[in-house]
């Protein structure tokens, strides 16, 4: 009869000497290569070329991967005018036919995005504006009535005054789609009897607001006391919010008393 005996201290050695041999193993294998890789470091030289520049130049006539942007209009919303100078067009670009599938994107994405600071009727009343924020654009006043169709996709892109651009959350198309349904906004508000296709009926939308139950609906709005400014709502323009106008020279008035600035010969 053979009788094994175990030895606890032998194990306990063999245990600890197993992942020495490995780390030994491993230190013999690493060589100074893997901690300086041939990689490229951004902003950093390099002595792989001639100019010991890592950061390379892009190799001519060549362009990366969705950056083909072979209409600058459908991209920027401008073109080069006969001055020189940029010049925005009172139209879509080509690549943007204007159907209803367009509008109501540009509707939804309008009601997103716009519509704190607009309203969703576009006459700059927005709820941000209710709370003390500076009111915005009404698109229902002659400055923005005149303005052409790619000034609103400009203003999206790059921004303007207190509004911050929005080309990260609208792409191009997208930007296209809401101008459109500016125009077509400006266009209903804006609308006569004469308008209207033969045949369709058409009730004024106090009448409807009235029958509804609802009579204090498509009245005037006033300007919130906590308003930035404050101009006297126009009653031809913003329908039916009637919101104030930004006249393109507004009216200054002086406090009685306070002589008036002489006027530069």
């Amino acid at each position: 009869m053979r009788v094994s005996h175990l030895n606890p201290f032998g194990l306990k050695v063999r245990l600890v000497a197993a992942p020495a041999a490995m780390t030994v193993l491993l230190i013999a294998g690493c060589r100074q290569d893997m901690q300086d890789q041939p990689k490229m470091v951004p902003q950093r030289g390099s002595d792989f070329f001639a100019d010991q520049r890592g950061a390379r130049p892009q190799v001519l006539d060549t362009v990366a991967r969705g950056q083909l942007r072979e209409d600058s209009y459908f991209y920027t919303g401008v073109v080069q005018g006969p001055n020189g100078y940029k010049q925005e067009l009172d139209q879509m670009p080509v690549e943007i036919p204007v159907t209803m599938e367009v509008l109501e994107r540009g509707q939804e994405r309008f009601n997103i995005y716009c519509t704190p600071c607009h309203s969703r009727v576009g006459n700059g009343l927005g709820e941000i504006v209710q709370r003390g924020f500076k009111p915005a654009a009404n698109f229902h006043d002659q400055v923005r009535m005149s303005q052409p169709l790619s000034h609103y996709f400009f203003v999206m892109t790059h921004g303007y005054g207190a509004m911050p651009d929005y080309s990260a959350q609208l792409p191009p198309a997208d930007r296209w789609a809401v101008a459109a349904y500016i125009r077509a906004l400006q266009l209903s508000q804006a609308a006569t009897a004469k308008d209207v296709p033969a045949g369709a009926q058409v009730r004024n939308l106090k009448d409807l607001a009235t029958d509804e139950g609802h009579p204090e609906y498509a009245q005037p709005w006033p300007m919130p006391s906590t308003a930035v400014t404050a101009y006297k709502p126009i009653a031809g323009e913003g329908t039916p919010g009637m919101a104030p106008a930004y006249p393109a020279d507004p009216k200054i008035s002086i406090p009685p008393g306070k002589p008036a600035p002489a006027a530069q010969k």
